[in-house]
């Protein structure tokens, strides 16, 4: 979709349909929305009047102009309360009112800048957080249909502005939010891809291509490479499948080199079937989106390259697939991690964190840091927090505070779950090291305390997405599927570790 800032009346606007707004219990309009209000020779007010426009949140009110103005409809979206108006309120509203547009098949639109003038929003944040509703509320995934769909997209959106003097600060967000908004979707595009079509192989592809594109440095480990680093954990869930496993590594120099480097962790698993621990048949077709933390981090990269912070970051991802094959590791089976330690496998399916945890060993060799790891990790979790928080686990107050606070810039909300010492006896093991769960109760709390034995002292946070990285409806910007969670979390992250 092309997004452009101009500037003018928007009543001019040769367009299909464009979108104003209205806050509710407002009795007139004002700013754009009256100047078309009164274009319109005062309908919006009237059908205020009468209680069919109320200004609820999310509430989209179609009305044709009838040529009394140059665009043919104009909808009126609701922002909610003025008090409560924020920028992951705006972002839903883009989003809700172009997939309402598309639905009327109109394909180019205009739009006014929400809550950028009454409503106390920064116009640069309105501007990006409105291109990244447009672009992510619009998303399908339709690469293996081949029927054409029955709604042609939008594929114009201008954002109009009287003010000449906004136009370059309202630039700047849109192009942000689109750089944004299009790395999130290729972390969408990732995690809907069956895994015929998204191996290990195929992921480490996408990530030479956007090492290519964007100016990164792409290296990937074979078999061989990380059978001589000694990462029995990462071999030992690969061994079950007939694709080789990859360790993907992705490197972006912003600064000089001899500076920390922020390192990004997200797990790879291509499909998961719980291995010999095998899952129920039901919704296990979902698994193919068990690689969601590693495209998230591969797609976080992309937009790094492309706003080129003044911070090093290196994104490691170890990608192999989860099967029963008759060479698959067993429960009762001991691996050994590339930090030494042994691994008793008292489940198979309980793999994520085997393959993460010779990734942040490796993060270790490489003295990344802070760490950041993103992943499908437990059901457990999706149990606790539900679908609309991730849940963050860390050994640094600081950092985990800077993470869940790079999220609320970005729509993306995380609940921080407690770490205390007493979780880690579940995971000790009488043949080994430790045991790869801990059992049922607590599981979230001790994945990610089985995580922290491969930390050390560097300060990390540990992001479970298991219950936020799909969805099964639209909502605000979410749509079906894939939904890109932490793509953007993580952005924001490099961005104020840079400013620091």
């Amino acid at each position: 979709m092309e997004i452009k800032v101009v500037s003018g009346d928007i009543t001019k606007l040769k367009v299909d349909a464009i979108i104003v707004n209205l806050f509710e219990g407002m009795e007139s309009p004002a700013g754009a929305t009256g100047a078309v209000d009164q274009a319109l020779g005062g309908l919006i007010t009237q059908l205020i009047a009468e209680g069919e426009i109320k200004g609820k949140l999310n509430e989209m009110t179609l009305v044709h102009s009838m040529g009394k103005i140059s665009p043919a409809r104009v909808v009126v979206a609701g922002l909610g309360k003025e008090n409560e108006l924020n920028l992951t309120r705006i972002r839903g509203v883009a989003a809700e009112a172009c997939r309402f547009l598309r639905k009327v098949g109109a394909k180019r639109v205009g739009t006014i800048a929400h809550g950028a003038g009454s409503g106390g929003i920064d116009v640069e944040q309105s501007a990006q957080a409105l291109t990244e509703g447009a672009i992510l509320g619009l998303y399908t995934f339709r690469k293996h249909q081949t029927k054409e769909p029955d709604q042609k997209d939008v594929n114009e959106l201008r954002i109009v502005e009287m003010d000449r003097k906004k136009l370059p600060e309202l630039k700047r967000g849109c192009a942000r939010g689109r750089i944004m908004a299009e790395a999130t979707n290729l972390a969408r595009d990732m995690a809907n891809e069956p895994a015929n079509y998204m191996t290990p192989t195929d992921m480490a592809e996408v990530a030479k291509k956007v090492a290519q594109d964007y100016g990164l440095e792409f290296k990937v480990l074979e078999k061989k490479d990380i059978e001589k680093l000694g990462m029995g954990a990462l071999l030992g869930v690969a061994q079950g499948s007939r694709q080789p496993p990859k360790f993907i590594i992705l490197s972006y120099t912003g600064t000089d080199p001899s500076k920390n480097t922020l390192g990004l962790v997200g797990k790879g698993i291509t499909f998961d079937s719980g291995g010999i621990s095998i899952k129920p048949s039901e919704g296990m077709g979902d698994m193919k989106g068990d690689m969601s933390g590693g495209a998230a981090v591969i797609a976080a990269m992309r937009a790094i390259g492309e706003l080129k912070p003044k911070i090093n970051v290196t994104a490691l991802i170890p990608a192999t697939e989860n099967l029963p094959d008759g060479a698959a590791v067993k429960p009762g089976d001991i691996l050994k991690a590339m930090n030494g330690k042994t691994i008793e496998i008292v489940n198979t399916d309980a793999e994520g964190r085997l393959i993460l945890a010779d990734a942040l060993g490796y993060a270790g060799k490489l003295k990344l840091s802070p760490l950041v790891d993103v992943a499908t990790l437990t059901g457990a979790c999706h149990i606790a927090l539900g679908d609309v928080c991730s849940g963050a686990f860390s050994n640094n107050k600081e950092l985990v505070e800077k993470v869940i606070k790079a999220g609320e810039e970005s729509g993306e909300r995380f609940w921080q779950m407690p770490m205390d010492e007493d979780y880690k006896e579940q995971n000790k093991s009488d043949v080994a090291d430790i045991k790869n769960t801990g059992g049922r109760w607590g599981g979230a709390i001790t994945a990610a305390q089985f995580l922290a034995e491969f930390v050390g002292e560097t300060p990390w946070v540990h992001l479970d997405i298991a219950g936020t990285a799909r969805t099964d409806k639209e909502k605000r910007f979410l749509v079906q599927g894939a939904t890109g969670v932490t793509v953007r979390t993580l952005v924001n992250l490099t961005l104020s570790l840079a400013q620091e």
